[in-house]
């Protein structure tokens, strides 16, 4: 694909006026939209390469494309805004580094085994308790700060909180996570 022409930047409202022409069915609106959103689906992808080990085997340029073409084929997507369509692109990106992972480590541990899956009965299972809802809210932030590169507004914004809730479970995510990684 290459590194399309630099294209003005364009407001926050643009960009979210072309998502919504996009998930109305213009197509050509996501023709428009890559030019755009480019340089930034770059710094993403380098932000989320650069925790990686060193030697990677996938490339930027491979990761934005990758993302990219599996951004323009969801179908049930409603854009909402600029913010809501980077957090979609950072958890893309992390997906396919899993996938690329997963597919080397497959190959080192013997790839040509049969797989075998394990019944959901003894997958633990979150409740839908208050407890289980409030973790998974934190998750939420912590995925689209760490991953995404959201800031706090962007990220209320994505989630339809207050900057303060963001900031709380922002706090408390970082804390669980400092805890879990001592011990």
């Amino acid at each position: 694909m290459g590194n399309p022409d630099p294209a003005p930047p364009l407001s926050s409202a643009a960009v979210t006026q072309l998502l919504a022409d996009a998930t109305a069915g213009d197509r050509a609106a996501l023709d428009r939209l890559m030019p755009i959103v480019y340089d930034e689906l770059r710094r993403i992808a380098s932000r989320r390469l650069g925790s990686e080990r060193q030697g990677h085997t996938l490339q930027t340029t491979a990761l934005v494309n990758e993302a990219y073409m599996r951004l323009i084929d969801q179908r049930d997507v409603r854009w909402q805004n600029r913010a809501h369509f980077f957090a979609i692109a950072a958890r893309l990106m992390r997906y396919i580094l899993v996938d690329h992972a997963r597919a080397r480590a497959g190959a080192r541990r013997g790839g040509g085994a049969t797989h075998v899956t394990f019944d959901e009965a003894l997958t633990p299972q979150l409740s839908d308790s208050p407890e289980s809802m409030l973790l998974i809210d934190k998750c939420q932030v912590a995925e689209l700060r760490l991953f995404s590169g959201l800031s706090v507004d962007e990220t209320a914004q994505v989630l339809d909180v207050s900057a303060v809730t963001v900031m709380r479970d922002w706090r408390m995510a970082k804390a669980w996570l400092q805890r879990e990684l001592t011990a």
